[in-house]
């Protein structure tokens, strides 16, 4: 996933999407979301598993305020 892809997320994103931008395997994400050792915190919504996308954000080392600012002098 590339820097422009993971500034481009919502708010939170499922679990294949997370574990895209963290380069996890599905079934080993699932596995680790599961046993609550996935890297970052998961929302379990029913059956469904969501991550915040700040989150990814934070561990991945990509500083939005430091981006958007970037973008505002590329203008």
């Amino acid at each position: 996933m590339t820097r422009d892809e993971l500034l481009a997320l919502p708010v939170a994103v499922d679990l294949d999407t997370a574990n895209k931008a963290l380069t996890i395997g599905r079934s080993t994400g699932y596995a680790l979301a599961k046993r609550g050792e996935y890297p970052v915190s998961v929302l379990r919504l029913g059956n469904a598993y969501r991550v915040v996308t700040a989150e990814l954000h934070r561990i991945l080392g990509v500083d939005q305020e430091q981006e958007a600012e970037r973008g505002q002098l590329c203008a």
